[in-house]
């Protein structure tokens, strides 16, 4: 079964013309799809030059990939990316999470999440690391979930170990928590 993945790009890649026609190929090589993978990037990236990146990205939607906002809230936060980019996915800083039990956080959090819905995105939360947060999250709607408490990083021969495991007691991974 496929798993979708996550790719965090760098500006360094984005200074490349040729981006899309890249990943076109990576896709050719490695017989993927392109809706298996989310190209993230931050916020401070859509300001190193955001008329090339603003086409790359709309090169890399119509070919099927997923783009993720990742560390909202943290970068140069102009709202008018979200209306002119195609963006899927606005990923929460896990320096909002840590906090939530800070008012201010929570509002933060929940002002996000509020905005996401609204423009019909997904929502991930990063850096969750206790129950109560988890909870916290998705009594506010968050969609995703993503932190320590489900796993740390892991090598790439332990990740498939612990994905297998996981997809065969997906009920026992959720119930944890």
């Amino acid at each position: 079964m496929p798993v979708p993945v996550a790719l965090n790009l760098s500006t360094m890649q984005f200074r490349n013309d040729d981006l899309p026609e890249y990943f076109g190929a990576a896709l050719i090589r490695h017989s993927l799809e392109a809706g298996l993978l989310e190209l993230e990037i931050t916020e401070s990236l859509l300001m190193d030059n955001p008329e090339r990146i603003s086409r790359q990205l709309v090169e890399l939607d119509a070919m099927g990939f997923g783009i993720a906002i990742d560390d909202f809230g943290t970068g140069y936060s102009s709202l008018s990316y979200l209306k002119t980019l195609p963006v899927d996915v606005l990923k929460i800083d896990r320096s909002f999470v840590h906090d939530l039990d800070n008012a201010d956080d929570k509002v933060i959090t929940q002002a996000i999440i509020a905005l996401a819905k609204s423009l019909d995105l997904e929502v991930v939360a990063e850096g969750a690391e206790t129950r109560e947060q988890v909870n916290m999250l998705r009594s506010l709607g968050c969609d995703v979930i993503q932190g320590y408490i489900y796993s740390r990083p892991l090598p790439a021969d332990e990740f498939g170990r612990f994905l297998r495991a996981s997809l065969l007691g997906a009920s026992e991974l959720v119930e944890l928590v």
